[in-house]
């Protein structure tokens, strides 16, 4: 049967997931516009943007267990009826509070990340996870397409009626998914507690945890300030802005099955240990320069590092925790998802406080050279174990 196949079942989940991120990210890039209609203080901006990360990371641990005891097909399916309500709302929202509580629900469409990352490894060959992962995790691109296409819609048709548009999507693809999705899927009953018992002990949890936080927290975090920023900072065109962030999504997006096939095909701990090098480098290149050119420089260096980053750690997360896969899929997707949401508010508290932004890049730059020195740690005692 079609519904069981593995190429089937990643294009479904994947594109799935590119509809999901569309709903997460929608108000970022329309922020612009929705600012000029609802007075906010640039701490509100700052919270309302980022509030969808929050249920986005804390719900990616019960949708990973989930998954393996129901399946995907019910947990996409139920969450594209659920992210139909705050997408409407948001469509009404007349005040910052409605902003908050709409984008707080939003939060599901992020959730469902760690559910193709745990379903979809069941239809391939242990060396194909890397691939498939790395391919599931392009459905972000729907973060992208949200910069690239809400800012020109809602020019043309308003703000409220472009969040309203999304709402044919998300139907579209519960029906889809509904009647597409492989109801036969492999369950895997283990109880969450002893999961987490296991996942808790293992330091490698904490480890892919802290990589995780930084590369895809910084491609949430950049998703969400950059078009406020660059409007903001550099005086640019809204819909400029928007493209330019869609381009940086983008990039990492489409660079993330590459890291899976690099993880793949080599020692998935030394590549990272290379790609937190020019991650690093990237970060230090933003502190240390107002440039637009030099910033687009490190926006650029910093979105190659974290497309491959977050190829490469999807990659470890299976082979490191077979039984326990889904709980630690939630686990380190919660984090990444985390990690997005604290920057955008570290950036206006830092700019607050001194000014300019620099400050909150070189942080980013101190957080890549501690997880560096993680991995040289686990590597040096994983290599030991084997010799």
């Amino acid at each position: 049967m079609f519904k069981t196949k593995g190429g089937f079942q990643l294009t479904l989940q994947t594109l799935s997931l590119v509809v999901g991120f569309m709903a997460w990210s929608i108000i970022s890039p329309l922020m612009p516009y929705i600012s000029q209609d609802i007075n906010m203080s640039a701490g509100q901006l700052s919270i309302i943007v980022a509030i969808p990360v929050i249920l986005g990371s804390i719900l990616r641990v019960p949708f990973g267990y989930l998954t393996n005891v129901i399946g995907a097909k019910w947990v996409f399916f139920c969450s594209f009826i659920i992210l139909l309500f705050p997408i409407y709302f948001l469509s009404q929202a007349q005040s910052p509070g409605m902003l908050m509580a709409s984008g707080f629900f939003l939060g599901v469409g992020g959730a469902i990340f760690s559910v193709g990352v745990t379903s979809v490894p069941k239809y391939f060959a242990k060396e194909k996870v890397g691939l498939a992962n790395g391919i599931y995790g392009m459905g972000n691109i729907g973060t992208a397409v949200s910069s690239f296409l809400a800012p020109p819609i809602a020019g043309i048709i308003g703000w409220q009626t472009t969040v309203r548009s999304y709402l044919i999507f998300i139907a579209l693809f519960a029906i889809l998914m509904f009647f597409l999705g492989d109801g036969n899927e492999k369950k895997v009953k283990v109880p969450l507690v002893s999961q987490m018992k296991d996942l808790f002990a293992n330091y490698k949890t904490y480890y892919l945890s802290l990589w995780y936080f930084i590369t895809f927290g910084a491609f949430v975090a950049f998703g969400l300030f950059l078009p406020n920023y660059l409007v903001e900072q550099f005086g640019i065109d809204k819909v400029d802005a928007g493209i330019r962030s869609g381009v940086f999504i983008a990039l990492a997006t489409f660079l993330r099955p590459l890291g899976g096939i690099i993880g793949d095909k080599f020692n998935a701990v030394k590549a990272l240990m290379v790609d937190f090098v020019f991650l690093i480098a990237g970060a230090v290149i933003l502190g240390l320069s107002s440039h637009i050119a030099l910033f687009t420089i490190g926006c650029l260096l910093i979105s190659i590092c974290a497309g491959l980053g977050n190829g490469l750690i999807f990659k470890l997360v299976p082979s490191y925790f077979t039984g326990t896969a889904g709980s630690a899929n939630g686990v380190v997707s919660m984090m990444g998802g985390l990690g997005g949401f604290f920057p955008p508010l570290v950036i206006t508290y830092v700019t607050g406080l001194t000014g300019s932004s620099h400050l909150a890049f070189i942080l980013l730059a101190v957080f890549g050279v501690i997880a560096f020195v993680t991995m040289l740690h686990l590597y040096k005692k994983e290599y030991a174990t084997a010799k």
